[in-house]
């Protein structure tokens, strides 16, 4: 009986260090995102959060600006304690797939963020982006203090005045309450899962158009050379 257990557990542990995660689990998963969020508010940085439809594309788009010193994909604008993704996307909860942006106010102004987060989706289209269709995706951007709040509102008065888009601006300007850290998988998960279908079909080619229309705003390993 002894030998029989001595063997099982061998067996186990032979089973457990060949055991490979699957193609879609990254390193990211592995670690526990609400302490990468703890770790950094540590650094002091400033913080906005944006929801523009899919947040693989939307961290993307952040993790380039020069100034940008992390992004963390998540949930917002929502009730639910601790939502899923599975939640989440199947639109079974109020919240929106949202990006918490840190970022060096000294390096990178607010403004220039609105006009990322702005450039880089349709704000025109009501709980609609691309392929991305449902409540989860609509946009929305959080202010923390009165004056993010006046900078939002102007910046959407500016693009409707000027004719920017075809369409109204349907953007809503909504006060921060919580951010809920998506779980690890999604965390840079454009980078790190390329040939995923949706991102080799529609996030590489919004990114790559980003990247060559906003050369200026780009940190020196994204410019073109």
């Amino acid at each position: 009986m002894l030998r029989q257990s001595i063997l099982f557990i061998i067996l186990l542990l032979i089973i457990v260090s060949c055991y490979e995660p699957s193609a879609y689990t990254n390193t990211a998963a592995l670690a526990q995102p609400e302490g990468q969020e703890q770790a950094l508010d540590t650094m002091g940085m400033q913080k906005a959060i944006f929801a523009g439809g899919c947040f693989w594309c939307t961290e993307a788009y952040f993790e380039r600006v020069n100034g940008v010193k992390a992004v963390v994909s998540g949930y917002a604008g929502g009730t639910k304690r601790n939502p899923t993704y599975e939640q989440v996307s199947a639109g079974l909860t109020d919240y929106a797939e949202a990006v918490q942006v840190y970022y060096d106010s000294t390096q990178v102004k607010y403004n220039t963020l609105l006009e990322v987060f702005f450039a880089t989706h349709d704000p025109t289209t009501l709980n609609w982006q691309g392929p991305d269709v449902g409540k989860q995706y609509r946009s929305i951007v959080f202010y923390k203090t009165p004056k993010e709040k006046t900078q939002i509102e102007h910046y959407i008065g500016q693009l409707n005045e000027a004719g920017t888009f075809p369409n109204k601006v349907v953007t809503t300007v909504e006060p921060f309450k919580k951010f809920w850290v998506a779980e690890g998988y999604h965390q840079d998960y454009y980078r790190l899962n390329p040939d995923d279908m949706y991102v080799v079909s529609v996030a590489m080619p919004k990114v790559k158009k980003f990247e060559k229309n906003f050369q200026h705003l780009l940190k020196p390993a994204y410019k073109a050379r």
